[in-house]
């Protein structure tokens, strides 16, 4: 008798594991030939009942082992995917504060861990892995969000996991799209949506495949006439990628994303107005729009069966256009005087190197990851007068003599960075890693002066030209432990050194209500944390950790006293010291698995929790010395319970967040509504669908309560002031698939 072993690599959601099968075989049979069995490649999609999860600890050629990383995964979601709902969208990533600007969805507003939600800014932010926010070393803030419909998982890493992703504290967050269906030539997938306050999405996909090459395209086009006055939007947004396998050791992808969209603003609320009548508007004439234009070519080449590379090229050109009335919004629109248009230009790219190689060492195998980053961004950035009309025309006045401000901000980056993941044992493994990072900023323009008399009369007109160049290069210094109790617990831990340099292009707005301190510092510090996480088939799947953000030199908003106006406005500058600290946890369990394990029906509830404290240290001004940091609820609870049964999906899902306050000095109210206390709010959302073949139906009510709260207050657009968010609304989609 012989034994014949087949080992099958197989790739599943926590790790490789090998299996040996035994077979019986006649020896008579096989003494004239020689049988060699070939090792088998296995790929397997993840078990994402919960529809979250976490990363493998090496996916491509990037390493998460030991790290704090989430994955959200659409596909069965359910949840407002046309108006991209953030709120539902991540309800089950513990920590995470929200920004709900409007209805639409256009973009997202997320923070965790007490870091600012404006526009994912604290975040990199990249789609298919590279970068889609305006400049990443200038202006980080996302003005393009994929439309979820096209998505087929959200990846995050938290900020002790940035060092191959950047230096931020907040980590990282990436667009993962859906794929196109190898066992179909063609698919075609249309969504149709129509909801509350003249909401309608229409989002068509197109995607087809062969042996070598395959393609994914979509069009969506948007339209919200809003709830309040004065919140009409256009959008279009289009995508297109192909992919070619030139061997089967290299493939090449080229990627191109459009967007454009004009929506009008409504403005800012006082406290007063807010509370008299949440629906008002006094800003008749503000109007914003984005022109976004992404390109891409990905390469991953196959060294050899222990080694991979992969490169990636990017180019962003794009602009951000902003027009009306920046007053005080306690004040009405003043319709005889000129608007005031901030215009952005950007022009970006860079490129990423990685490299991966699988190695023995002491009988366990390890894995060490090399890459290097280039980047070179510049933006246009000027501020004028344009016309008195209410419409959505964005040109200046005098182009060429700006009333306010004209500059152009280059930038370059270059970055090395190495992990190593490290085999203790089978249980145990180790994670070091180090970062070192060159920055380059400048500024180059002119910014104006100009003081008037209550008649108009001009007192004063300073023309101030600038140029500032800031380099420095640094090293950073992580490291990260994982440890398997079974083959569905293990525990982590990791700690990492932050950088966030300053934004240059963020200094020069002249906007009466807000300022920046000139003499702006970079800010730096470390994450620490620590949890404990697991999945029980199709069970439970839970992630509790503790975690510890130090920030030195932490930039901050204090109330000031303008030197010439008098007035009480909003100074940006390096306040002190920070400590943030706090503990995270998540579980969701199907209760029908506790009885029987192949239950046809699903009823599961979820439980999202998260305590965090964050104060101002050692600060020098007693003003905001010991005080709260900005934008960070003491908790947030998310909670929710799911019913599935075939086709068939309904969630409730309930959402409290604490108070809060919006700057460094903690104050409660005051009459321009700029800053303030944001109370504590709760939010009940209802969504259902039903799916039968290629038919798939998708009803929802969001804020079913009808809960009336905001969750932030602007300095500038889309305010001035207090941000109120969506009534009761709801949608429905009609879906087919071929």
């Amino acid at each position: 008798m012989r034994l014949l072993t087949l080992v099958i690599l197989f790739a599943r959601s926590i790790s490789l594991f090998s299996q040996t099968i035994s077979s019986r075989v006649d020896t008579a049979s096989i003494t004239t030939s020689t049988i060699v069995l070939k090792e088998v490649s296995v790929s397997a999609e993840k078990d994402n009942t919960f529809g979250i999860g976490r990363l493998n600890n090496v996916d491509g050629t990037a390493i998460y082992a030991g790290k704090k990383s989430e994955a959200i995964y659409l596909k069965d979601m359910q949840a407002n995917l046309a108006a991209n709902n953030s709120r539902q969208v991540f309800s089950k990533i513990a920590g995470i504060n929200i920004f709900e600007n409007d209805g639409s969805g256009t973009s997202i507003g997320v923070g965790g861990r007490g870091l600012n939600p404006n526009r994912i800014s604290n975040f990199n932010t990249r789609q298919n892995g590279y970068d889609i926010s305006a400049d990443a070393l200038g202006y980080p803030e996302s003005y393009y969000t994929p439309p979820l419909e096209a998505i087929e998982r959200i990846e995050i890493l938290r900020g002790a996991a940035s060092l191959q992703y950047g230096t931020q504290f907040g980590g990282m967050i990436n667009y993962k799209f859906s794929e196109p269906d190898i066992a179909k030539k063609t698919s075609v997938n249309t969504r149709q949506t129509v909801g509350a306050y003249g909401f309608l999405n229409s989002f068509n996909q197109f995607t087809g495949s062969n042996a070598k090459l395959s393609f994914n395209t979509f069009y969506q086009y948007k339209h919200y006439a809003g709830w309040r006055p004065n919140s009409e939007l256009q959008h279009h947004n289009a995508f297109c990628s192909v992919t070619y396998s030139v061997s089967k050791k290299i493939t090449i992808k080229g990627e191109y994303t459009f967007l454009n969209y004009v929506s009008q603003q409504p403005g800012g609320l006082t406290d007063k107005q807010f509370l008299n009548d949440a629906t008002q508007s006094n800003r008749a004439r503000n109007w914003f729009k984005v022109n976004w234009n992404l390109y891409s070519i990905t390469t991953n080449y196959l060294v050899s069966e222990t080694a991979k590379l992969n490169f990636i090229f990017f180019v962003l050109h794009a602009k951000r256009d902003a027009v009306g009335s920046l007053e005080r919004t306690d004040r009405m629109d003043d319709t005889t005087k000129n608007r005031n248009l901030l215009a952005d230009k950007y022009s970006n790219f860079g490129s990423e190197i990685r490299y991966l190689k699988r190695y023995t060492f002491f009988n366990q195998q390890n894995n060490l990851l090399l890459g290097c980053r280039l980047y070179k961004g510049n933006t246009d950035r000027r501020q004028g007068d344009a016309d008195k009309s209410p419409n959505a025309s964005f040109h200046f006045l005098n182009p060429n003599d700006l009333e306010n401000s004209s500059y152009v901000f280059p930038s370059a980056n270059v970055a090395f960075f190495a992990e190593n993941i490290l085999q203790i044992s089978q249980r145990w493994s180790v994670t070091p890693g180090i970062r070192w990072e060159y920055i380059n900023t400048n500024a180059n323009g002119y910014y104006r002066q100009i003081n008037k008399d209550l008649a108009g009369n001009i007192l004063l007109d300073i023309k101030t030209n600038e140029t500032r160049s800031n380099k420095r290069n640094f090293v950073l210094v992580g490291i990260g432990s994982q440890y398997k109790f079974s083959k569905a617990v293990e525990a982590y831990a990791n700690f990492s050194q932050n950088y966030r340099a300053i934004n240059f292009n963020d200094m020069r707005v002249a906007n009466p209500n807000f300022q920046v301190d000139p003499n702006l510092k970079d800010e730096s510090g470390y994450t620490a944390d620590g949890g404990l996480r697991g999945a029980f088939k199709n069970l439970l799947y839970f992630d509790v950790n503790g975690f510890v953000l130090n920030y030195n030199k932490r930039i901050g908003t204090v109330l000031a006293v303008d030197s010439f106006t008098y007035q009480i406005i909003r100074y940006r500058t390096n306040i002190s010291k920070s400590n943030t600290f706090g503990i995270e946890a998540f579980a969701e369990i199907d209760w029908l698995k506790l009885i029987q394990k192949d239950a046809k029906h699903k009823v599961s509830t979820f439980l999202n929790a998260s305590y965090i404290q964050a104060v101002y240290k050692s600060s020098k001004q007693a003003a905001f010395n010991n005080k709260k940091v900005e934008y960070v609820p003491n908790y947030i609870i998310r909670t929710g319970v799911t019913y599935g049964y075939k086709g068939f999906g309904l969630t409730a899902q309930y959402a409290h967040t604490a108070q809060q306050f919006s700057d460094a000095t903690n104050a409660e109210t005051t009459p321009s509504g700029i800053y303030g206390i944001i109370p504590s709010y709760a939010v009940v959302d209802f969504s259902t669908s039903f799916i039968y073949r290629k038919v798939g139906v998708y009803v929802g009510v969001n804020n079913a309560t009808n809960s009336r709260y905001f969750t932030r207050r602007a300095e500038g657009y889309p305010g001035p002031g207090i941000i109120p968010a969506d009534p009761v609304n709801w949608y429905v989609t009609l879906q087919y698939k071929i």
